[in-house]
């Protein structure tokens, strides 16, 4: 297989000057609207035909970037607020589940409520607490350890004493 040497960028650049001449000299000879004009007149019509199609693009562009700046504007605030209520609705959620899992350990630690299945259920605060409670005085010791949880902003306590 034989190659011919490389001679640096010049020889691609004049291959694409060539064509890219040939090019416009084709398309100018295509324009049958000029009648006997010279290809040079031909060229500059072309570049002018160029030029005519990219100032309606940046046009358009231009018109399609105020429409969406215009429905930014318009809708910006009310996409900021539902971002804002998600972040809002999402913290809660953490903070709920932060308090659920403070409580439950809380209540694994205590000796007489260690044993039974309490369940702690918490929106916005609020804690509910459900189940057995072995006596009257850990019924109200898990109250009072879900209130001693930060964030708690109530206890309903419907644990049941056991008897027997």
């Amino acid at each position: 297989m034989h190659s011919q040497p490389f001679m640096g960028g010049r020889r691609s650049v004049g291959v694409a000057a060539a064509v890219v001449l040939a090019a416009c000299v084709v398309l100018a000879g295509c324009d049958n609207s000029s009648g006997n004009a010279t290809v040079g007149q031909k060229v500059d019509a072309a570049i002018d035909k160029t030029r005519d199609v990219a100032s309606d693009v940046r046009s358009e562009a231009k018109t399609a970037l105020g429409d969406a700046e215009a429905r930014y504007k318009q809708d910006g605030p009310k996409v900021e607020a539902r971002a804002k209520d998600a972040a809002t609705s999402a913290g809660k959620l953490i903070d709920d589940s932060a308090i659920t899992a403070q409580i439950t350990t809380r209540l694994a630690r205590d000796a007489d409520l260690s044993a039974i299945k309490i369940d702690v259920d918490t929106k916005d605060g609020a804690v509910i607490l459900r189940g057995p409670a072995p006596t009257d005085a850990a019924r109200q010791r898990a109250s009072e350890l879900a209130r001693g949880v930060d964030g708690v902003r109530s206890v309903d306590n419907q644990l049941t004493v056991k008897t027997g």
